[in-house]
């Protein structure tokens, strides 16, 4: 049996297209969720998965309406294989249930791998060449060191409340950034 799922993003998109493309690929049944891909609890996703008998197959429209991520999408072909369901995209033209299918699936997964690992080297590179430059790394400091200093000094006395004390840190750095 073919078991469809689709979904969009948000309320406003429309599911249309993935739902005509289901239906003339022979889906019995169609799931949908109205979601980020983002989001782990998809309930219109968790009915197709239960829903889904050994031999049949997921199908869908594009694989990013299935997974937000390709470390997602294998997570999710693995449980299928493990229950023996095969997985089919429309517009990729990926079929799991055929050895072929399942060889261009695995090398998706082997090239994002080996891309995730180019960019987090390359990443690590950057970072080293700024810090032999001097550059640090991380957020700018929203307080200049005076300013932590009159807050410092402000906090000993324990009759201020924070926000006075917020205030006249915020007041004193404006009249200090006025002057000529």
């Amino acid at each position: 049996m073919q078991i469809g799922y689709e979904r969009v993003s948000t309320d406003d998109q429309n599911l249309a297209l993935q739902h005509d493309a289901l239906q003339n690929a022979g889906c019995e049944r169609i799931f949908t969720d109205k979601m980020s891909g983002a989001k782990a609890d998809r309930p219109g996703l968790k009915q197709a998965f239960s829903y889904a008998r050994e031999g049949d197959t997921l199908v869908v429209w594009r694989l990013d309406r299935l997974g937000r991520s390709l470390k997602d999408l294998i997570a999710l072909v693995e449980e299928l294989e493990s229950r023996q369901i095969g997985l089919r995209s429309l517009q990729e033209s990926i079929d799991t249930t055929t050895s072929g299918g399942k060889l261009i699936f695995h090398m998706f997964g082997a090239l994002a791998e080996f891309e995730r690992n180019l960019i987090r080297e390359r990443t690590q590179a950057g970072l080293q060449a700024a810090r032999a430059r001097g550059r640090q790394g991380g957020r700018q400091q929203k307080l200049t060191p005076g300013q932590i200093e009159i807050g410092r000094a402000l906090t000993a006395d324990p009759k201020q409340r924070v926000t006075s004390i917020w205030e006249s840190v915020v007041r004193l750095t404006i009249a200090i950034s006025i002057r000529p």
